[in-house]
């Protein structure tokens, strides 16, 4: 038998002193909840109503479970109110900043549709690891290397003037030794300030022979694009990046840098499974799904800088 539906007849009958009332109440016919309360009688084994034509009233043996009945009732209740609040509650994602605005408006509808309240959080690679290790997030997109990445990102570089076709060499940007004037930058944002992004373009850089300076971590996205437009300097990126900030994007000669993603959750939440259902908008949000070879030919991808430069 239904023991809380029976429990809720038997409460609502008891409430509105008869069968008919009662059982309008409780959201059921009466022969239901007649059937129902006589069902618990029989569990309990005693009568809990005497009834008449008008009225049900309650028994010795009914006032004594009338209290547990109901509290079973409450505490039902307020196990479905918890449950609804807790579907409805945000539940929060730390996400990098490369992903724009539309989206992650784009995540957080899909999101709903599956039944999940996102809160999206913009946070900087070894930020969104704290966060999610100290439990401020449920969930957060992690920096790895392209070998562990759910979401690989190619990287290429992107500059204020039309490159024109092919490859964008590093070692182009090396100066002579009769040049002067300032040389040409490549710059890094802060989500690509990890080591598998930035140590093999230091060894590229050093390789071919460019001033140190000539690979710089930018405090943001904002000014590494501002420095691009206003000089001849390029940034690193992806190429839906360079489009959306209106930069010329081009794969690098030497070797493809690659952003990984993985999706990691705090040990306590048990959600990842709605979350990668949403692993295709996850992936378009960080740029994975636009590829390299837009403008060249597709390359091989590498975490270091090995195609004939030292290491």
């Amino acid at each position: 038998m239904d023991l809380l539906g029976a429990c809720r007849a038997f409460v609502s009958v008891s409430d509105h002193n008869g069968f008919t009332d009662g059982a309008a109440a409780a959201g059921v016919s009466q022969p239901v909840a007649s059937r129902r309360v006589a069902a618990l009688e029989e569990l309990l084994g005693a009568r809990l109503f005497e009834r008449t034509v008008r009225r049900a009233v309650l028994t010795t043996f009914g006032r004594e479970m009338l209290p547990h009945a109901r509290r079973l009732v409450e505490d039902a209740d307020g196990l479905l109110h918890e449950a609804a609040a807790a579907h409805r509650r945000p539940w929060r994602l730390a996400v990098p900043d490369i992903c724009t605005t539309s989206g992650l408006a784009r995540l957080i509808a899909a999101g709903r549709g599956l039944g999940i309240a996102l809160e999206t959080r913009t946070e900087p690679p070894a930020r969104r690891a704290e966060l999610l290790l100290a439990g401020r997030v449920q969930a957060a997109l992690l920096a790895v290397p392209a070998a562990e990445a759910v979401w690989p990102v190619a990287l290429g570089l992107a500059a204020a003037e039309d490159p024109g076709e092919g490859y964008l060499h590093v070692e182009t940007l090396r100066l002579g030794r009769t040049e002067r004037g300032p040389a040409r930058r490549i710059w890094l944002q802060p989500e690509d300030d990890v080591p598998h992004v930035r140590d093999p373009l230091a060894r590229l850089r050093d390789a071919v022979g460019l001033r140190p300076a000539q690979l710089t971590e930018a405090k943001d996205l904002t000014t590494a694009a501002a420095e691009v437009h206003a000089a001849p300097d390029l940034l690193l990126c992806s190429a839906a990046q360079a489009r959306a900030l209106g930069l010329h994007w081009r794969p690098m000669g030497e070797f493809t840098p690659v952003r990984g993603y993985v999706l990691r959750t705090a040990a306590q939440d048990a959600h990842p499974a709605a979350l990668t259902r949403l692993g295709v908008r996850i992936g378009r949000c960080l740029g994975a799904d636009d590829g390299a070879d837009q403008q060249s030919p597709a390359r091989n991808t590498s975490d270091t800088a090995n195609e004939g430069v030292g290491a």
